[in-house]
């Protein structure tokens, strides 16, 4: 049976999907909620193994991953769906355009096209990371207190961990400390991935990234030939989870990329 993710609904307007990436939980759009919420139905999910979501039964590879995340919208009565990810969570974003439930998409440095030595770079660091926070997890909720210490923790995702939010140090905790998943995830989702059918995608897609992210290196650009109609967006001080570093500019992006959208055709009444 097909897994049923844990969510949380906010706001109103049309329907607005956000998926996190790897290493993190909802917690990490924390920070460009608010904004979000003003204009959209936002619907903030935790992956699975993640937070209160369960693991999956089967392999957790993006096409597995993205049925638990269509099961999550079905159970919600939710059809195609704005949808913001990041990483991991921007890889799945892409695929629910490939099937045709997305109305439109902002892709923050999908996974999936990096090549086999950006795949070995990225799981070995994810690796340590999941090690590092292992030992560190009974004191993350103190350390998060303070400036310092978020900083010590984000580093590696943020271009200014120093003013992210206590939220975004603990949804790092339940990403990488506390995964359920967290090995044959990185395995089957990220370093084994190989995306599909890309050229069938129909929505606006705008993909991001920040010009500090050193995690995602050159993949997300390699997107752009693949994606029919696609657009590249740079952000300057932001790194490879930039949600709280430029939190406005995102908003903007991602209601610009909605904007784009072809206005549904009108049917005729019998």
């Amino acid at each position: 049976m097909t897994a049923l993710l844990s969510s949380t609904r906010s706001g109103s307007g049309e329907p607005l999907l956000l998926l996190h990436g790897m290493g993190s939980s909802r917690r990490d759009f924390t920070a460009v909620l608010p904004a979000l919420t003003e204009r959209y139905g936002v619907v903030n999910v935790d992956l699975p193994g993640v937070g209160r979501s369960p693991h999956l039964q089967e392999r957790p590879t993006v096409p597995a991953i993205t049925d638990a995340v269509e099961h999550t919208l079905d159970t919600l009565g939710l059809g195609r769906v704005h949808v913001l990810g990041n990483s991991l969570g921007a890889r799945i974003a892409l695929e629910l355009a490939v099937r045709g439930r997305a109305l439109s998409v902002v892709a923050i440095a999908p996974s999936g096209l990096n090549v086999p030595q950006e795949r070995v770079l990225q799981g070995a660091g994810m690796g340590a990371a999941r090690v590092l926070m292992r030992v560190a997890e009974p004191v993350i909720e103190t350390v998060s207190r303070s400036a310092v210490g978020r900083a010590a923790l984000l580093a590696p995702l943020k271009a200014r961990p120093w003013s992210t939010s206590p939220e975004e140090a603990v949804g790092a905790r339940e990403g990488f400390a506390e995964s359920r998943d967290f090995w044959r995830t990185v395995l089957w989702g990220l370093m084994l991935d190989v995306p599909r059918g890309l050229d069938r995608i129909e929505c606006p897609v705008t993909l991001v990234q920040g010009v500090a992210d050193w995690v995602a290196s050159g993949q997300t650009v390699r997107y752009l030939p693949l994606v029919p109609g696609s657009r590249f967006t740079p952000l300057l001080m932001a790194g490879h989870a930039p949600q709280s570093d430029r939190p406005a500019t995102i908003a903007r992006i991602v209601e610009r990329t909605a904007g784009r959208r072809q206005p549904e055709p009108l049917r005729a009444v019998a």
